[in-house]
């Protein structure tokens, strides 16, 4: 597999070397001529030098050859940008890496699923392990086909949450409201804002995305100056 990274920090490079390691491919957009010579010198990998959240310089690094890109820069507005425009040149998958949970909400709304907060992770680890509990248990039941898929609710999704059940494609497993926790009940009504967390079969995905993802054929290019692109194509 290909990996493209935006952003030569220690978690692209940590990232890197251990995709190294197991036989995947690798390239790093990097601003800093002087960081790229050094990683070099440790790296076998492939380089590209230039600004990350560019059209062009994205495009010398093969998207539709590769598998993943993670942008992990250290500056949370880059790395959304950056994803944008990675996603509109067909990376089928895209990472964003962001500091300020502030933006999570964003991201969520323009359709970048996999976006991470490392030092939120990291604290819900810890504290998960101080308490003795397994902070991967999930993810070890979450085999075969089944999905988990979050959206942030908007104005015609508020009122029982048990509408936004479909029998037989997805099933609520809890919401977040304010950065808080909450368990569903069966009276439990949903509000606009609120996350919604969903288990679905992979086959379900797209129809989930129609429905809560923003498109991109609709949503403003932070690069274009508020203009639609008519030409791209939905997330």
């Amino acid at each position: 597999m290909r990996a493209v990274f935006i952003g030569a920090s220690s978690l692209t490079v940590m990232t890197a070397e251990i995709l190294l390691k197991r036989g995947h491919e690798v390239v790093i957009v990097e601003s800093n001529k002087e960081r790229i010579n050094e990683l070099s010198k440790d790296l076998d990998c492939g380089f590209v030098h230039g600004d990350g959240t560019t059209p062009a310089i994205q495009r010398e690094t093969d998207p539709e050859h590769s598998d993943f890109l993670f942008c992990l820069a250290g500056n949370d507005q880059a790395n959304i940008i950056a994803s944008l425009v990675g996603r509109s040149l067909g990376f089928p998958r895209v990472v964003t890496k962001i500091v300020n949970p502030e933006f999570e909400h964003i991201c969520l709304e323009l359709g970048l699923e996999e976006t991470i907060i490392p030092a939120g992770t990291m604290g819900r680890y810890l504290a998960d392990k101080f308490a003795g509990r397994d902070l991967l248990e999930l993810s070890g039941m979450i085999k075969d086909e089944a999905r988990v898929f979050s959206f942030v609710a908007r104005p015609e999704d508020e009122g029982p949450l048990e509408k936004i059940a479909i029998p037989g494609q997805l099933h609520p497993i809890c919401l977040y409201r304010d950065q808080t926790f909450v368990l569903p009940e069966k009276d439990t009504e949903v509000k606009k804002e609120d996350e919604v967390v969903v288990i679905t079969h992979q086959k379900f995905l797209a129809q989930l995305k129609d429905r809560w993802v923003v498109k991109k054929k609709t949503q403003q290019s932070p690069l274009s100056g508020g203009q639609d692109n008519p030409d791209a194509t939905p997330a």
